[in-house]
């Protein structure tokens, strides 16, 4: 069975990147090493892991992975620092 793995990477601007990969420990390297020059992350290295789930349906990874990377900032640190609590209130949109 093939395990599919979803991550997050703080860059070193603070931003983060979302990715989806069958090999986590090699796209980490290419991420951290710069082995793709286009890479969002390639002029915001160093970068570090701060999260990563992992999946046996490619699909289900795929959405995960582009739903985490519609989320704001706040969302994504509550899931990084397992506050899952939070994240349904910072998924509610606040009108003034």
């Amino acid at each position: 069975m093939k395990i599919y793995y979803v991550y997050i990477l703080k860059c070193s601007d603070k931003t983060f990147y979302t990715g989806i990969t069958s090999n986590l420990t090699k796209r980490i390297m290419d991420h951290k090493t710069g082995k793709h020059t286009s890479s969002y992350t390639y002029k915001r290295r160093p970068v570090t892991l701060q999260f990563y789930a992992q999946f046996t349906n490619v699909e289900l990874a795929i959405s995960t992975e582009k739903q985490i990377k519609k989320w704001s900032r706040a969302k994504k640190l509550a899931l990084i620092n397992n506050d899952f609590e939070k994240l349904p209130n910072l998924a509610k949109k606040t009108f003034k």
